[in-house]
Formats: C-alpha cells, structure tokens, sequence
C-alpha cells in the first residue's frame, strides 16, 4: 500500500512537471569600452511582448518579407544607467565594480520575481585599431519561470 502511494505521487509530481509551461526574459548589458568614457552604458530589458512568427517568412514559399521593421520596434522599455568602462584616465574599475553591483541588483530583484537566472552569454566588439575608437561589451542574462 506505501508503495503504491509512493509511486502515485511520484508520477503526480512527474505529470505536473511534465505540463509545467515556462517562459523566458531577456535582460541585456551594453557597457561602453569607447577611450575617454565618451559611450553610454546601459541596462535594458522590454516591458512589450513581440511574436517573431509576426516577422518570419517560410523561404520555400518564395515570397518576401513585407513586414513593417518600425512594428518590431518596442516603446515600452526599461532603462537602467550604468557607468562606463573607460573615462578620461583610462580603464576605471570602480566603475565596472559599480555597475557589477547594479546588475546585481537586477538578477536578485529578478530571483524575488520568481525568475530563475538560466543562461548568460555575452560578447564583445572592440577598438580593432587606429581608426576605431568604438566598442561594446554586451552581455545577455536569460531567466525562466513557470508561466503564472
């Protein structure tokens, strides 16, 4: 009879989890690496849905996309300041400690929200020169959640 029991359990929790439908939010950094702290830096992450299937063209069925690119566009967003990289010395770090504890905030505030922190990528596009006084890092933070 435990065991039984045990088992009907088991495969309750299992179905439920099973059936548990997820969803995911991106938040992304952009921290300036631009010499002499002339970028901006920024957190951001959107407040609007999209459905990429509104933008996507099957290309078997030879017909071009015609979707309007200023309807992806999204208004509803939220911004947060961060510092940048650089400044007038050089390479700051209390800067990137400053903005580490910013971020921080965001993931913690993100965890209490009942997201889960799922994947973090991130890349970096920099001064390849002379003529190049441009640069990036940017850095995507995954979360999940069970839909509510």
């Amino acid at each position: 009879m435990r065991t039984t029991l045990l088992f009907f359990i088991a495969l309750l929790i299992g179905i439920t989890e099973a059936n548990a439908q997820v969803e995911y939010k991106v938040i992304t950094s952009v921290e300036s690496i631009v010499p002499a702290g002339l970028g901006r830096s920024r957190l951001v992450s959107s407040n609007e849905e999209r459905d990429y299937r509104d933008y996507t063209t099957d290309t078997e069925d030879d017909k071009r996309n015609k979707s309007d690119r200023s309807d992806i566009r999204v208004k509803g967003y939220e911004e947060t300041k961060l510092l940048n990289f650089y400044n007038l010395g050089g390479i700051r770090f209390q800067n990137i400690v400053a903005n580490d504890a910013v971020i921080s905030s965001k993931i913690n505030a993100m965890i209490e929200e009942g997201w889960e922190l799922a994947f973090v990528t991130s890349a970096v596009e920099s001064d390849a020169g002379k003529d190049d006084g441009n640069g990036i890092f940017i850095t995507r933070y995954i979360f999940k959640r069970n839909k509510q």
